[in-house]
C-alpha cells in the first residue's frame, strides 16, 4: 500500500467519514472486524470500509487498486477457518457488507429471492416465508451469518440432504471484481447454457476473486407438516443403514438426518440450559431424522411410524421417540447446541470433513484408534450431517490436561485425522471452507494439475493477488 493517508482520503470521498473506521480513532468498533467470532483468528486492519451500495463497493475496490491495497471482504464474520480476518501486517483493508441489506426482489412465480450480500440469512428466510416459500439454507449461525458469506464459503447446513448446499441454490450473482468492474449476473434462470458458468467460480471462493454484492437464490415450496425421529443407535454403521431405509420409505420427504455421539450430547446437557436427551446417555450415537411434506394435510406421523417399523425389522435402531412442534424444536436445540457447549470445555480442535457414506463408519473407527494412540483420553466430539456424508469431527482435551499441552499436539492430531480422510477418499473441508486454517493442508492433498487450474483462475481474475491474499490458495 503506497500511502495509507491518501487511501483513507479516497475512501472517505466514496463512503463518507462514517463509512471508514480508522485505527487509533475507532478501535472499539475495529475490534469487531479484526477477529473472528471465536477469537481464534485475529489481525490488524489498515482500515475498515462500510459501503452501502454496489457502486460504492466498486469505487472502494478501484481506490484500493489504485493505491495497491489488499482487500479482505467480510460478511457476518461467523466463519471457522479465518477466511474473513485480515492478517497482522496492518496493510489490508476490510470491506464489510454490513450496510448492503436490501431485499431487491421476491419473484413468487419464479420462486426466487434477490438479496444484497449483507442480508442476514435468517432475515432472508423470513422474507421467503412471508411469501409462503422456503429458503432451505439452515444452520446454527443463521441469526448472524450473511448471505454473501454463505455464498463465499458455499455453506451447507442441515438441509443439504434434501435441497443441496448453497451452490445448488445460487441462480445468479452480482460481483465487484478486483479492478472495480461490476459483473451483473443476477439472472434467475434454471437453464442458461451460454458458456462457462461464471457464478460458480465465486461460490466457495471466500472472497479471493471479488466481492459478492447481491445474490439470486432459488426458493422451494414451504414445508407445511414436519415430524422428527430421535433414535438411539448402537453404531454409526446403523445410522448409515437407517438413512437408506428412510430414503426407501419416505423418499424426498427426508429433509434432514443428523447424528450425535455420546460425548457431544453430554457436553450440551452439561452446558446448555433447558436441554434434555429423551433417550438418555447410554446410546453410543443418536440420530435426528426429520420428515417434511409441503401438503398441509400430509400424515407425516404415519410416515414416521412406517419408517420406524421398517428400521426395527432391520435392527437399525435400539430405541426411538417421535416429536413434533415444540418437542421437535427442542431436539434441534440439542443438536445445534454442540458447538457452543464444546467451547465451555476449553480449547477444541474443529474439523469439518466428508467421506462417502459407505466409508463413514470405517473412517471414524480408524480415526478413533489413531487419536487414542496419540493422546489417550482425548474426547472425540463427533456429530453432523450424516445424510450428506459431512461429519464435524472435533476434539477436546482429556480432563485435567493443560491447555497448552493439548494445543501443542494439535498438528499431530489433525494429521492423524486428515490421513484417514485421504485414505477413505474424503475431503478435509465439507462446508466451512479453507481460509488460512486449511489452506496448506488442502494443497497437500490436491494434485499438481488441480492446483495449477486453481492458480490460473486466480491469476486471470486477480492478477495482482490483492483479493483476500493468503486465503484458500497459497502463492505459487
Amino acid at each position: 500500500m503506497a500511502d495509507p493517508d491518501l487511501l483513507r482520503t479516497a475512501l472517505v470521498d466514496v463512503v463518507g467519514e462514517r463509512g471508514v473506521l480508522v485505527p487509533g480513532v475507532h478501535d472499539d468498533r475495529l475490534a469487531t472486524y479484526a477477529a473472528d467470532w471465536r477469537g481464534a483468528y485475529a489481525g490488524r486492519p489498515a482500515l475498515v470500509v462500510l459501503p452501502s451500495t454496489t457502486d460504492e463497493v466498486a469505487a472502494v475496490l478501484r481506490a484500493c487498486a489504485a493505491h495497491g491495497a489488499a482487500v479482505v471482504p467480510q460478511g457476518g464474520n461467523t466463519g471457522l477457518c479465518g477466511g474473513a480476518v485480515p492478517d497482522a501486517s496492518g496493510t489490508q483493508v476490510v470491506v464489510s457488507t454490513d450496510r448492503l441489506r436490501a431485499v431487491r426482489d421476491l419473484d413468487v412465480a419464479n420462486r426466487t429471492l434477490t438479496v444484497e450480500a449483507g442480508v442476514v440469512l435468517a432475515d432472508a428466510q423470513a422474507a421467503a416465508g412471508a411469501a409462503g416459500l422456503l429458503l432451505p439454507l439452515t444452520m446454527g449461525s443463521q441469526g448472524r451469518c450473511t448471505v454473501g458469506g454463505v455464498v463465499a464459503t458455499n455453506a451447507g447446513g442441515t438441509g443439504v440432504l434434501r435441497y443441496g448446499s448453497t451452490r445448488a441454490l445460487v441462480l445468479g450473482l452480482e460481483v465487484v471484481l478486483p479492478d472495480g468492474r461490476v459483473w451483473d449476473g443476477l439472472r434467475g434462470l434454471r437453464k442458461d447454457n451460454t458458456g462457462y458458468d461464471l457464478k460458480q467460480l465465486f461460490v466457495g471462493a471466500e472472497g479471493t476473486l471479488g466481492v459478492v454484492t447481491a445474490v439470486v437464490l432459488a426458493l422451494q415450496p414451504a414445508v407445511r407438516r414436519r415430524v422428527g425421529l430421535w433414535v438411539g443407535l448402537d453404531s454409526l454403521a446403523a445410522a448409515v443403514g437407517l438413512l437408506g431405509t428412510a430414503r426407501e420409505v419416505a423418499g424426498e420427504r427426508v429433509t434432514a438426518f443428523e447424528v450425535m455421539s455420546a460425548p457431544s450430547r453430554a457436553m450440551v446437557l452439561d452446558h446448555v440450559p433447558g436441554t434434555r436427551d429423551p433417550l438418555g446417555p447410554e446410546h453410543p450415537w443418536c440420530g435426528l431424522v426429520e420428515l417434511g411434506d409441503t401438503a398441509p394435510d400430509a400424515d407425516v406421523e404415519a410416515l414416521a411410524e412406517r419408517l420406524l417399523t421398517a428400521a426395527a425389522e432391520r435392527d437399525q435402531l435400539v430405541d426411538a421417540v417421535v416429536a413434533t412442534g415444540p418437542q421437535l424444536d427442542a431436539l434441534w436445540a440439542l443438536r445445534e447446541g454442540i458447538s457452543e457447549a464444546q467451547n465451555h470445555e476449553g480449547p477444541s480442535l474443529k474439523h469439518d470433513v466428508s467421506v462417502a457414506l459407505g466409508s463413514m463408519a470405517d473412517y471414524v473407527a480408524a480415526c478413533d484408534a489413531g487419536l487414542a494412540r496419540e493422546l489417550p483420553g482425548v474426547r472425540v466430539v463427533a456429530y453432523g450431517h450424516v445424510g450428506d456424508g459431512n461429519l464435524h469431527h472435533n476434539l477436546s482435551k482429556p480432563p485435567g490436561t493443560d491447555d497448552a499441552d493439548f494445543l501443542a499436539l494439535a498438528p499431530r492430531l489433525t494429521e492423524v485425522l486428515y490421513a484417514q480422510v485421504a485414505a477413505h477418499g474424503g475431503s478435509i473441508s465439507a462446508e466451512h471452507g479453507l481460509g488460512t486454517a486449511k489452506r496448506d493442508a488442502a494443497a497437500a492433498y490436491k494434485s499438481d494439475v488441480e492446483l495449477d487450474l486453481m492458480r490460473a483462475v486466480k491469476r486471470a481474475i486477480d492478477p495482482d493477488g490483492r483479493m483476500n491474499p493468503g486465503k484458500v490458495l497459497a502463492a505459487s
